[in-house]
């Protein structure tokens, strides 16, 4: 059934599935003017702009690609219209009205999230910090983290230095907007794992669910190990701390406000707590919190089957939606040649944005095959309709010329 569906929809090219979806959800209204605030007038050439930052070709090549504009009319765009928080805006716009069709009810509900990193090969010059991590090979690059929705919207993304670990950025992608706001259950592969970070989400009203690859080797926390059977002794790593806990209370209801507030991205707060963990009362209450919860995840981690399975399925979201974003950046062979890390930046947005932007399509036009299919005649139940994803691009012409209506 889920290769008849595919085989329903129809080839297309990339500029006319921005075109589509920008009639439906008006995005390109988030670009106004930095200086006066008027809306962009200029449609076809700001996509033009955006196409040219998520397939990374860059204004130049795009001007030769396409039929519009040349390169100064596109770098006035960008100047002028193409900034983060326009981005962000626009993000949200195709993300809420992705939510909102009809197919995407049988994905989920829009509140579990999975996120994970994903590295690319950048060039050494410029002052973008591209380092070198062993585990990708031996060129440089950066990993961007992004949050990816149960119904495939990749809501929040962040560009971190590729040597870093994971874990501190959970946070920032769920307080980012409101789409983040309203997840109640993040999963995350081994890396986004630590005890600050179960105790962070606890506190801010998070199910945090990590894979943790080796957790026969981790230990539990118990109040009182005394009490504990001895033949479950084996497994005790020591006692909760509770008078540190109870004595750095007002603190950890502080910097969980902070947080809220976006005072100060939690991330930050989390590298502070990392980098001194047995010197700072602070750190250590919150890591004694996160001890207690990273001990009640575990037991019921191993008695909830279905705890495993709806991880493993958010995870797989995550990873298939790295293959798309893969598939996306075909220019440069696929390199992110940027050499400043604001150029990154507006160039992995980019990406992210043209990924919610196929994803809309995609997710509208499956709908219709499914009324088509079942139309002819042919059934389609709601528990294979749920293993439907809205990644594929085998349909989707993204090389060649950039062909859009003249202006």
């Amino acid at each position: 059934m889920v290769l008849d569906l595919y085989r329903r929809l129809p080839d297309v090219r990339i500029t006319d599935i921005m075109l589509e979806v920008d009639a439906a959800t008006g995005f390109t209204d988030a670009f106004s003017h930095l200086r006066t605030g008027a809306p962009c007038k200029d449609r076809i050439g700001l996509l033009n702009v955006l196409l040219a930052e998520g397939i990374n070709l860059g204004l130049s090549k795009m001007a030769e690609a396409s039929n519009t504009h040349d390169y100064f009319q596109l770098s006035r765009l960008s100047r002028w219209h193409v900034e983060s928080e326009a981005i962000n805006r626009a993000l949200a716009m195709v993300i809420e009205g992705q939510a909102a069709l009809p197919i995407a009810r049988f994905w989920g509900a829009g509140d579990t999230a999975s996120s994970d990193g994903q590295f690319f090969s950048a060039a050494r010059q410029g002052e973008a910090m591209n380092l070198i991590n062993a585990k990708y090979g031996s060129e440089p690059g950066l990993k961007v983290y992004t949050h990816v929705s149960d119904v495939f919207g990749p809501f929040a993304t962040q560009n971190i230095p590729a040597t870093v670990g994971e874990a501190p950025y959970i946070l920032d992608g769920l307080l980012m907007n409101e789409t983040g706001k309203r997840i109640r259950e993040q999963y995350a592969d081994t890396g986004g794992f630590t005890d600050h970070v179960f105790a962070v989400t606890a506190l801010l009203g998070y199910r945090f669910v990590p894979r943790i690859r080796d957790l026969p080797s981790k230990r539990l926390y118990v109040f009182d190990p005394y009490m504990v059977p001895k033949s479950l002794k084996p497994l005790i790593g020591g006692k909760i701390r509770e008078g540190t806990i109870t004595a750095n209370w007002p603190d950890i209801l502080r910097s969980a406000a902070t947080m809220v507030a976006g005072i100060m991205p939690p991330s930050q707060l989390l590298r502070k707590f990392a980098a001194y963990p047995r010197r700072h009362d602070l750190a250590v209450a919150l890591r004694e919190i996160g001890r207690i919860e990273r001990t009640l995840f575990i037991v019921e981690w191993l008695l909830d089957t279905d705890m495993q399975r709806r991880a493993q399925i958010g995870l797989n979201k995550g990873e298939a939606h790295h293959a798309l974003k893969n598939a996306l950046r075909i220019g440069r062979q696929g390199e992110i040649r940027d050499r400043t890390a604001e150029g990154q930046h507006y160039r992995m947005a980019g990406l992210n944005l043209l990924a919610a932007i196929v994803i809309y399509w995609n997710t509208l036009h499956l709908g219709h095959a499914v009324a088509a299919r079942r139309k002819a005649g042919f059934d389609c139940p709601p528990n294979l309709l749920a293993h439907i994803s809205p990644l594929g691009w085998a349909h989707i012409l993204l090389t060649g010329e950039y062909r859009w209506p003249e202006k």
